[in-house]
C-alpha cells in the first residue's frame, strides 16, 4: 500500500438544477489500483471511513465505486441549522471515547466515524441527547441502502457475529 495520500472525486448526486455533484474524498491508493478511504464521506452514501473501494470511470460525468472491503467504522452524518461548533464541543469528546472521529467540520455539518463494535445503541444514545431533531439532525451514512434510504444493508452482521 502506497503511504502518499491522493484525492478522488466521487458522483454524489445533482444539485437543484440537475447538474452532477462530485465529492472530494481523501484516500490512499493501494497496490491493486483500490483505494482506502481517510475519512467518511459527507454526502456520498454506503461507505465510510477505513473502507476499501474500486473507482469505476464507465460514466466520466458519473464516476461511481465498488466496494472492495468494509472497516466495520459506521459513517454518521450531523446537520446542523446553526453553527455546528457547539455541536461539535458536546459530540466530539463523546465519540472520541468510544474510539471514534471527527473526520469532518463546516459551518452547518460534522462527518464523525466510529466503529459498529461501539453499539448501535451506545452510539445513538449519545447522538440523540444532542440533536434535538428541530436545529440539528443526524444520520448514518452507511447503514441503509442508499436507494431507498429504509433498508438496513445489515454489513455489521458479520462484524458483530461471537467468534
Amino acid at each position: 500500500m502506497s503511504s502518499a495520500l491522493q484525492i478522488i472525486e466521487l458522483f454524489a448526486g445533482t444539485n437543484p438544477d440537475g447538474e452532477p455533484v462530485v465529492e472530494r474524498l481523501q484516500v490512499r491508493v493501494n497496490d491493486d489500483d483500490s483505494v482506502q478511504l481517510v475519512r467518511s464521506p459527507a454526502f456520498i452514501k454506503g461507505i465510510a471511513s477505513g473502507d476499501t473501494i474500486k473507482i469505476n470511470r464507465q460514466d466520466p460525468e458519473k464516476p461511481g465505486f465498488d466496494l472492495v472491503k468494509r472497516s466495520g467504522n459506521l459513517a454518521i452524518r450531523v446537520f446542523c441549522r446553526d453553527d455546528s461548533a457547539k455541536l461539535s464541543d458536546q459530540l466530539s469528546p463523546q465519540i472520541e471515547k468510544l474510539g471514534g472521529e471527527l473526520d469532518l467540520e463546516s459551518p452547518r455539518l460534522l462527518v464523525f466515524s466510529i466503529h459498529v463494535s461501539c453499539g448501535f445503541e451506545e452510539i445513538e444514545k449519545i447522538l440523540n441527547s444532542v440533536c434535538d431533531g428541530a436545529n440539528s439532525v443526524w444520520y448514518y451514512g452507511n447503514v441503509y441502502d442508499p436507494v431507498d434510504g429504509q433498508t438496513p444493508l445489515n454489513w455489521w452482521q458479520d462484524i458483530l457475529k461471537p467468534e
